[in-house]
């Protein structure tokens, strides 16, 4: 009589066990070290990439934070060992003098950044080392801009800038060419905020702007569409935020507390006003008493949409707070006042696991 075999003596089973680890940075060198068949299969690219796509959309950690510019440490850890990714992983490399860089973003993985000196915009995958450039179109001053990306590997950049006009236009990596620019109906005089990055919350994207008043820029990816959507009165400089209800809101900070806005809908499923959320979080329960002292400036620099984390700037270092359990983290102490632009992926070390170095330091902490 035949016996049955276990599932882990089947490749194709212990394959989808694995699929299923946590997305950690030392899970599959933690799972290539128990023999050498789990190490052929936690280390062959076709898994390692499978893995990666399996958990990008849906739970990737919060691996660190990019800078605004490209200086010598563009990317901070955030992660403890043995998951810290070396800071050394995730950098660019470019020519002698060609520097001039800013951060726009990151979202599904990617990072968009705009080469100033080229009048192009930089898509990067930062995990297996991927660029592409593509060239700003004709009519776009003072940008901002987003990169989306779905299940495969296809990516979509999504510009906003203003000349005459407040415009948007979509870059598609499968065409390889722009589409039609969209215009709002907006003041001549509005300024995109392009130093305040966007937040993408299904198939919309939201910038801020100014005119005579604060607001917000909308633009829906689906139905190609621009809009500007007026914020509170009294609201400056929000820092946007996906909203409990998973919709667009933005965080503020007022006295010892962080405000958090969200859409109001009506009976029809409108997004018509904006309303407090029913979170208010009382920063003196979550930080040390002397940086809520009165004075001392405390300020939200960035928001990672998949870990529900903001990025809090004070006087004596630079802290992560998770907005639903409250856990609150220090991760430097001595920081620029800048945005910082989370980056939440799936890193597998999967160049080193059984032979290189890479997945050896995750292991050992480094």
């Amino acid at each position: 009589m035949t016996s049955l075999r276990s599932p882990l003596d089947v490749d194709d089973l212990l394959s989808e066990i694995l699929l299923r680890l946590p997305p950690q940075p030392s899970s599959l060198p933690r799972a290539s070290l128990v023999c050498k068949r789990w190490r052929r299969l936690a280390s062959d690219p076709r898994f390692t990439r499978r893995f990666r796509l399996h958990h990008r959309r849906r739970n990737p950690p919060l691996l660190g934070l990019f800078t605004d510019s490209y200086d010598n440490s563009p990317f901070l850890p955030t992660l403890d060992p043995p998951n810290r990714v070396p800071e050394d992983r995730f950098r660019l490399h470019f020519d002698e003098g060609d520097d001039d860089f800013v951060t726009l973003g990151c979202h599904h993985g990617l990072a968009l950044i705009h080469h100033v000196s080229r009048g192009q915009l930089l898509v990067w995958d930062p995990v297996n080392g991927d660029r592409h450039r593509v060239h700003i179109p004709p009519g776009f001053a003072n940008i901002n801009g987003a990169v989306l990306r779905g299940a495969a590997q296809d990516f979509q950049v999504v510009l906003v800038g203003r000349d005459d006009q407040v415009l948007a236009c979509v870059y598609s990596s499968e065409t390889g060419a722009w589409g039609n620019p969209i215009s709002a109906l907006l003041e001549c005089s509005s300024m995109i905020c392009r130093f305040t990055p966007g937040l993408v919350v299904g198939d919309s994207i939201y910038w801020s702007f100014t005119d005579s008043s604060a607001g917000i820029l909308e633009f829906d990816l689906g139905r190609q569409s621009l809009v500007a959507i007026p914020l509170p009165e009294g609201v400056i400089g929000p820092r946007f935020m996906r909203a409990e209800d998973g919709g667009p809101g933005f965080i503020f900070k007022n006295d010892c507390t962080i405000k958090i806005w969200k859409r109001k809908t009506d009976s029809g499923g409108v997004a018509s006003s904006w309303m407090l959320g029913r979170t208010i979080i009382e920063l003196d329960k979550v930080l040390p008493m002397e940086t809520l002292e009165e004075g001392r400036p405390l300020v939200p620099l960035g928001f990672a949409v998949e870990n529900n984390v903001v990025v809090l700037g004070t006087v004596f270092g630079l802290y992560l707070l998770q907005i639903e359990s409250l856990e609150c983290k220090m991760i430097m102490e001595s920081y620029y006042l800048q945005n910082y632009h989370p980056f939440e992926s799936v890193y597998t070390g999967e160049t080193c696991i059984g032979s290189g170095n890479e997945g050896a330091e995750l292991l050992l902490g480094a």
